[in-house]
């Protein structure tokens, strides 16, 4: 049963009066819109049109959930679509598939992916470690939204939350991260843009805390005797020591391993999945270097690595071990093992090391003190 209302159409008053018949019956407004009352009492908003030659019904949803103006407006986007020649009943379904492929696209989703790729990219371990620990920050804010609906105002606000506990470097770490993320969203066709790129000077530049760094070979042999003087473990001992010779990386020393060694040809080939750039490094070995190797207590049938753990022989050394050596907090400028690197004495007594090797390769020639430091040869330090 239908039932007419004025040429104006309903009413906000008149829709919110309508009370349950026996039977089903209609109340009409306008542009064919129609409110369907039913016994239960339920209201909804319907439209009925014909669509290639057959007879269809929209529903524009529930009263009062949707009200008279939003029913109305809802209408005059089916009309538009029906104009068009779309159907709305159609229509509707493609959004409501559009709508859940969003949310399987979320930024969590998609971020497992990333990391996914990531991994099968052989990046260290470490690596992707700290990128799911900085993802893992924006998680709650950002991770279930489709990450084709986030805008980068909401990734700031997630940013300025790590701000505000004084992390500057995390908080713009983070964003990098992130924008890596999204530029993945963008080839795998679930995004259109970085929203991260619209963030650059939104976010506190962290300021660049220089290390300090041994500069004269006076300040070197102080590096050396006081690792001399160190009382610790035997072992921690003798990896500081071996550590001016090689100078490679605190983590590519705690983790060289027996069979790398080469004590014929006198080189360290260390593998590239244990390198900072993915590429194998050959160390050569100064007869000072295999002298120092030679004191370490056991071989391979102990354990695969030079430096175990303390606590199990299948593990290697700590990270700790090596930066918390008591000699480390005497150090007056605080030098940590990785600054060795980055210092010019570390230039000179690499130098000592290549001139020390039999035919020293292209490699070490390069880390000569006339061509890298400047000082003459007569300057490296006994």
């Amino acid at each position: 049963m239908e039932e007419n209302v004025g040429k104006s159409g309903l009413t906000a008053a008149s829709v919110a009066r309508a009370k349950p018949k026996e039977k089903p019956y209609k109340l009409s407004d306008r542009d064919g819109l129609y409110l369907l009352v039913k016994p239960s009492g339920t209201r909804y908003w319907r439209m009925n049109y014909r669509f290639h030659h057959s007879q269809r019904t929209i529903t524009f949803g529930r009263y009062p959930e949707v009200m008279l103006a939003d029913a109305r407006e809802r209408l005059l986007k089916a009309r538009r679509l029906l104009a068009d020649g779309v159907d709305p009943v159609d229509q509707a379904k493609l959004d409501k598939m559009a709508d859940s492929v969003a949310v399987s696209n979320s930024f969590e989703v998609v971020s497992d992916e990333w990391l996914e790729k990531v991994r099968f990219e052989d990046r260290a371990a470490a690596s992707i470690k700290k990128y799911e620990w900085q993802l893992g920050l924006v998680m709650p804010a950002i991770g279930r939204r489709p990450i084709s609906k986030i805008s980068a105002h909401e990734v700031l606000l997630a940013l300025k939350k790590i701000e505000r506990t004084k992390k500057f470097y995390t908080a713009t770490s983070v964003r990098t991260t992130c924008s890596q993320v999204f530029r993945f969203a963008i080839a795998t066709a679930r995004a259109e843009r970085d929203v991260c790129a619209d963030l650059r000077g939104a976010l506190v530049t962290p300021k660049v805390v220089h290390r300090a760094a041994i500069t004269t070979p006076k300040e070197a042999g102080a590096l050396l005797r006081s690792i001399e003087d160190y009382e610790g473990d035997r072992q921690t001992q003798i990896s500081m020591r071996l550590l001016p010779h090689v100078f490679v990386r605190p983590g590519e020393l705690r983790h060289a391993e027996w069979k790398e060694f080469d004590f014929d040809r006198k080189v360290w080939t260390i593998p590239e999945h244990k390198m900072k750039m993915r590429r194998p490094h050959a160390v050569p070995l100064s007869r000072q270097a295999i002298a120092i190797i030679r004191e370490i207590g056991h071989d391979a049938d102990y354990s695969l690595y030079l430096f175990p753990s303390l606590r199990s022989v299948n593990r290697p050394m700590s990270d700790n071990t090596i930066n918390c050596a008591r000699w480390l907090r005497r150090l007056e400028q605080k030098l940590t093992p990785g600054q060795q690197r980055c210092s010019r004495s570390g230039q000179i007594l690499q130098s000592r090391r290549c001139i020390a090797v039999r035919g020293p390769p292209r490699a070490c020639r390069s880390l000569h003190p006339s061509r890298r430091t400047g000082l003459p040869v007569t300057a490296v330090p006994a």
